[in-house]
Protein backbone atom coordinates (compact mmCIF):
# COMPACT_ATOMS: atom_id res chain seq x y z
CA UNK A 1 0.00 0.00 0.00
CA UNK A 2 1.33 3.61 -0.91
CA UNK A 3 0.64 6.85 1.37
CA UNK A 4 1.40 9.71 -0.16
CA UNK A 5 1.80 12.71 2.32
CA UNK A 6 1.72 16.18 1.53
CA UNK A 7 1.77 19.93 3.01
CA UNK A 8 4.71 18.81 6.21
CA UNK A 9 4.27 21.11 8.93
CA UNK A 10 7.36 20.37 12.20
CA UNK A 11 4.81 17.62 14.00
CA UNK A 12 2.72 16.20 11.01
CA UNK A 13 1.49 16.21 7.30
CA UNK A 14 -1.58 17.89 6.94
CA UNK A 15 -2.77 15.47 4.09
CA UNK A 16 -2.40 12.16 3.84
CA UNK A 17 -3.62 10.06 0.82
CA UNK A 18 -3.71 6.21 0.99
CA UNK A 19 -6.34 3.72 -0.81
CA UNK A 20 -8.54 5.96 -2.16
CA UNK A 21 -9.36 8.17 0.60
CA UNK A 22 -7.92 11.79 1.72
CA UNK A 23 -7.22 12.69 5.02
CA UNK A 24 -6.79 15.93 6.10
CA UNK A 25 -5.14 16.50 10.11
CA UNK A 26 -6.10 18.54 12.87
CA UNK A 27 -6.80 22.32 10.66
CA UNK A 28 -7.55 25.28 13.06
CA UNK A 29 -8.02 29.21 12.34
CA UNK A 30 -5.18 31.47 11.17
CA UNK A 31 -6.84 34.28 13.47
CA UNK A 32 -7.51 33.05 16.60
CA UNK A 33 -9.13 35.96 18.00
CA UNK A 34 -12.29 35.45 15.39
CA UNK A 35 -15.35 34.44 17.63
CA UNK A 36 -16.06 30.19 17.04
CA UNK A 37 -18.34 30.64 14.21
CA UNK A 38 -15.62 33.21 12.39
CA UNK A 39 -12.71 30.72 13.37
CA UNK A 40 -15.25 27.83 11.53
CA UNK A 41 -15.33 29.63 8.47
CA UNK A 42 -11.57 30.00 8.28
CA UNK A 43 -10.95 26.80 8.77
CA UNK A 44 -13.31 25.35 6.20
CA UNK A 45 -12.25 27.85 3.44
CA UNK A 46 -8.16 26.26 4.44
CA UNK A 47 -9.69 22.25 4.22
CA UNK A 48 -11.13 23.00 0.77
CA UNK A 49 -7.95 24.35 -0.45
CA UNK A 50 -6.32 20.47 0.98
CA UNK A 51 -9.14 18.71 -0.19
CA UNK A 52 -7.91 20.26 -3.55
CA UNK A 53 -4.34 19.59 -3.30
CA UNK A 54 -5.40 15.66 -2.22
CA UNK A 55 -7.42 15.85 -5.72
CA UNK A 56 -11.16 15.80 -4.48
CA UNK A 57 -13.61 18.07 -1.88
CA UNK A 58 -15.89 18.62 0.27
CA UNK A 59 -18.75 16.94 -1.70
CA UNK A 60 -17.03 13.07 -1.05
CA UNK A 61 -16.21 14.17 3.40
CA UNK A 62 -17.52 10.69 4.74
CA UNK A 63 -16.32 12.08 8.42
CA UNK A 64 -15.07 14.66 10.50
CA UNK A 65 -14.14 15.31 13.74
CA UNK A 66 -14.67 18.92 15.31
CA UNK A 67 -13.04 19.87 18.92
CA UNK A 68 -14.83 22.81 20.48
CA UNK A 69 -13.30 24.89 23.53
CA UNK A 70 -16.87 25.97 24.72
CA UNK A 71 -19.87 23.66 23.66
CA UNK A 72 -22.31 26.44 24.82
CA UNK A 73 -20.77 28.29 21.44
CA UNK A 74 -21.29 25.23 19.32
CA UNK A 75 -24.28 26.72 17.34
CA UNK A 76 -21.69 29.45 16.12
CA UNK A 77 -19.75 26.58 14.36
CA UNK A 78 -22.91 24.69 13.22
CA UNK A 79 -23.66 27.93 11.03
CA UNK A 80 -20.80 28.02 9.49
CA UNK A 81 -20.69 24.11 9.12
CA UNK A 82 -24.24 23.90 7.16
CA UNK A 83 -23.48 27.08 5.05
CA UNK A 84 -20.21 25.39 4.42
CA UNK A 85 -21.91 21.95 3.04
CA UNK A 86 -25.29 21.06 1.24
CA UNK A 87 -27.84 18.87 3.33
CA UNK A 88 -27.03 16.03 1.06
CA UNK A 89 -23.62 16.11 1.44
CA UNK A 90 -23.20 15.84 5.47
CA UNK A 91 -20.71 13.28 6.44
CA UNK A 92 -20.59 11.23 9.81
CA UNK A 93 -19.67 13.59 12.25
CA UNK A 94 -18.66 13.79 16.21
CA UNK A 95 -17.98 17.32 17.89
CA UNK A 96 -16.14 16.75 21.30
CA UNK A 97 -15.62 19.28 23.93
CA UNK A 98 -11.94 19.96 25.10
CA UNK A 99 -10.39 21.86 28.10
CA UNK A 100 -7.86 24.02 25.94
CA UNK A 101 -6.36 24.00 21.95
CA UNK A 102 -3.63 26.89 22.54
CA UNK A 103 -2.91 29.97 20.78
CA UNK A 104 -6.35 31.15 21.45
CA UNK A 105 -7.89 28.23 19.12
CA UNK A 106 -11.94 28.19 19.51
CA UNK A 107 -11.85 24.87 17.11
CA UNK A 108 -10.40 22.16 15.38
CA UNK A 109 -11.43 20.04 12.48
CA UNK A 110 -10.08 17.14 10.80
CA UNK A 111 -11.51 15.22 7.74
CA UNK A 112 -11.67 12.33 5.71
CA UNK A 113 -12.92 11.99 2.24
CA UNK A 114 -12.76 10.24 -0.71
CA UNK A 115 -10.88 11.18 -3.65
CA UNK A 116 -12.13 12.27 -6.53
Amino acid sequence: MTIARGIRTPIMHRIDTAKGYAFVGGTIADDTTLPMGGQTEQILAKIDGYLAEAGTDRTKLVSASIFVTDLSKKKEMDAAWTAWLAPENLPARATVGVADLGGGALVEIVVTALQA
